[in-house]
């Protein structure tokens, strides 16, 4: 067990109430702030007829057109969000086992891309890189007789990446667990001359059960055939967590990330005191659902949103995936 080194004067000469006592001198003492600037927005884009609708599972959440999706931009430029994340909800008829739609120059997450830089040009946009969402089985990677196959999934997600920095991609997600996939996917885009383009690890993604909201909004519920837990992290695991991060950022990784969030605030911690690199987290689809459900009836206050992200922070995140941005925003510009 750590000691810690005594820091106060004997009751009653130290009183930490002392400065528990105002707003202003909470203020003052505050070890950890959330900003508007620590946040990036996951959207989910579609141009299926019909599915630019709420999405049931996570209330007030919507997938949006390409149009939204620009409007969604401008809006988070506005708040000061920095960066966007896209996941497409893509037509099923795309869906097949080969999973070429993936790679398409035309398909529907690389002219959101090219929609947004000519009108958003600053906000960073992020993508995913998983084979999911173009998959008529629903596995991050390509499938044959029952197993998931690394090898050939990494040439398909390397030919994914080369055409979403093409089309103007800042940050690149890779969030299908596959090995090796960070160093292929580097060596591919510095010889593609896109050396600037970022990569932001999924580094530590646990098989968890708080994704299943997720997977309603991209439409992968009814598709995925088995489970990922060849490929994701056994939530039992802390060592392995960080051995594969260490193994992404060799490969080349600039950021990292730990995914889902609350329930692994202990891994956030251990990689970023461990490496001391930009480390992310998710606040996933499960959390988001949780939390919003409680204070919609009234078990929760808005408060715990705040709460919520500030703890990724006083865990040692730079920054945190969430679906509550712009509302974060908002709360924080009317505190300001």
């Amino acid at each position: 067990m750590t000691r810690i080194p005594r820091a106060y004067a004997p009751f009653p000469l130290s009183r930490p109430r002392r400065t528990r006592r105002t707003a202003a001198l909470r203020d003052l003492i505050a070890e950890t702030r959330l900003g508007v600037n620590d946040l990036i927005w996951p959207i989910f884009v579609t141009d299926v007829p019909g599915a630019d609708a709420p999405v049931a599972s996570m209330p007030g959440v919507t997938r949006v057109t390409i149009d939204g999706a620009v409007r969604a931009a401008a809006e988070a430029a506005e708040l000061g969000i920095p960066a966007l994340c896209l996941f497409p909800y893509t037509d099923p008829a795309l869906r097949t086992e080969g999973c070429e739609e993936a790679w398409n120059p035309d398909n529907l997450i690389n002219r959101t891309i090219r929609a947004i830089k000519a009108e958003v040009p600053d906000i960073a946009v992020m993508t995913d890189i998983a084979l999911d969402p173009y998959n008529a089985n629903g596995h991050d990677g390509l499938v044959r007789d029952g197993v998931i196959l690394n090898d050939e999934t990494v040439e398909a997600l390397v030919r994914m990446a080369l055409a979403q920095a093409e089309s103007g991609a800042d940050i690149l997600g890779p969030s299908d667990m596959m090995d090796g996939r960070i160093g292929a996917i580097r060596r591919a885009l510095e010889s593609a001359g896109h050396q600037d383009v970022a990569i932001l690890s999924y580094a530590a993604k646990y098989a968890s059960a708080f994704y299943g909201p997720f997977r309603d909004a991209v439409g992968a519920s009814g598709r995925l055939v088995g489970d990922k837990k060849t490929y994701q992290m056994d939530p039992a695991n802390r060592d392995e967590a960080l051995r594969l991060v260490a193994r992404d950022i060799d490969e080349g990784a600039d950021m990292v990330m730990v995914k889902p969030g609350m329930p692994y605030l202990d891994i956030c911690r251990a990689v970023k005191e461990a490496f001391g690199v930009p480390t992310f987290a998710y606040q996933v689809s499960g959390e988001y659902a949780m939390i919003s459900g409680a204070i919609a009836n009234g078990w929760l206050r808005d408060e715990v949103i705040l709460e919520s992200l500030l703890a990724f922070r006083r865990a040692g995140c730079d920054g945190i995936l969430t679906y509550f941005a712009p509302r974060v925003a908002r709360i924080l510009a009317e505190r300001a």
